[in-house]
């Protein structure tokens, strides 16, 4: 008997990742001392006080069966996160719905909105989820190139009228992943304005919130006088609060979008487990003075990681936030060559642009999730091995 993938599996982009950790555990049984900078899975743990949290409602019998939805105090608490940290307000009723993770969210928002046939604006390079998610509601992807010399901004002039005509929906994230940049206000204005008139619903990927460096403004795209009208927001604790493995997020914004989404979510999943709603609210509504310790942290990653390539004569950009370096590869490699020829001759484990689109060829992403010494012990292997390979080979 053969079983074969659906259409829709076989559009998926390629399975790039699974094939750097093959090479990665090849990489170990050959006797390599691995450090692995690929994935975007936090090292540091969550605040003591939602772990304490987390373990006293776990240890309550009555609090195993399904939740079915957020409670209501996850939503007062997202909201008052967001009146705290970024100025904006919402209704904790019609403007919030919880996820299994901003991912889950993503994954399901096209398929609760788009119908085959129609546009979705997809940035290139991008997080894989976005084309996934088209792909699985059937959509049709136009991706918008994120080019240096714009800044790592879609140009929104040049999306073709006869696409626009038949766009539903539009994928934005900044900061982003893998491409780190920023977003000033004035952009998520003329998203809003643009969106207004073409009727697309913008969506926003605001995972990085609280991993924006160098005194750079946090600015949530809902901030924007408008922002509301037009699009939705999604947000996590995974990387925030380092409480990944606990699959808790959410979405705020347009409450038609939260209505469509939580009604499709109904048929599909029973809601996140009870202590971690109490875990995740209790970080949501602290004092905050954890995300400031940790930003600096990882400003301090980021600072030992960069300055040792440049160091080694690879001339990284300075990454402006998340726990990632986009990093523009040396001339004469493809991405794919240069990230796999690291890993096999000094165990290092990045992963190569192009898994991201077309637009990420030539670059590679570096997750900045092992400490500044082991940082700076991959820059100096970096460096030899820039030493023995100066060009693709």
């Amino acid at each position: 008997m053969n079983i074969y993938g659906s259409e829709k599996i076989r559009r998926m982009t390629s399975s790039i990742f699974q094939e750097v950790v093959d090479r990665k555990q090849d990489a170990i049984l050959n006797g390599k001392d691995v450090i692995d900078l690929s994935i975007g899975s936090p090292d540091f743990q969550p605040p003591a006080f939602v772990m304490e949290t987390l373990a006293e409602y776990s240890m309550d019998p009555a609090k195993y069966g399904y939740t079915l939805k957020g409670i209501a105090e996850f939503n007062e608490a997202v909201k008052f996160f967001y009146s705290q940290r970024y100025s904006v307000e919402l209704d904790e009723k019609t403007e919030v719905l919880q996820l299994m993770g901003s991912q889950d969210g993503l994954a399901h928002l096209a398929t609760a909105i788009v119908d085959p046939g129609d546009y979705v604006l997809v940035p290139d390079p991008g997080y894989p989820i976005y084309e996934a998610s088209v792909t699985i509601a059937g959509g049709e992807i136009y991706p918008m190139p994120l080019l240096e010399e714009n800044k790592f901004l879609p140009q929104l002039n040049e999306i073709p009228e006869e696409v626009l005509q038949k766009t539903k929906m539009m994928i934005l994230s900044y900061p982003g992943n893998p491409v780190t940049a920023l977003a000033d206000r004035a952009f998520f204005e003329e998203v809003v304005a643009f969106a207004g008139v073409h009727n697309i619903l913008v969506v926003h990927d605001f995972a990085y919130s609280e991993l924006i460096y160098d005194g750079n403004p946090q600015i949530s795209f809902l901030s924007v006088p408008g922002a509301k009208e037009v699009g939705v927001e999604f947000n996590s604790l995974s990387k925030t609060f380092n409480m990944a493995g606990c699959r808790i997020g959410y979405v705020a914004g347009n409450a038609q979008v939260i209505n469509l989404l939580a009604s499709f979510k109904s048929h599909i999943d029973y809601g996140v487990f009870y202590p971690i709603q109490k875990a995740a609210i209790a970080a949501l509504t602290s004092d905050y003075s954890f995300l400031d310790h940790q930003l600096k942290q990882y400003e301090a990653r980021r600072d030992a990681l960069v300055a040792g390539f440049r160091n080694s004569g690879w001339q990284v950009a300075n990454s402006p936030a998340t726990m990632f370096v986009w990093a523009k590869i040396p001339a004469g490699w493809k991405s794919r060559e240069f990230a796999f020829k690291l890993i096999e001759e000094e165990g290092i484990v990045v992963v190569p642009g192009d898994a991201f689109g077309k637009q990420g060829e030539g670059y590679v992403r570096i997750a900045m999730v092992q400490p500044p010494e082991r940082l700076q012990e991959a820059a100096q292997r970096v460096n030899k091995f820039l030493l023995g390979f100066p060009v693709g080979s």
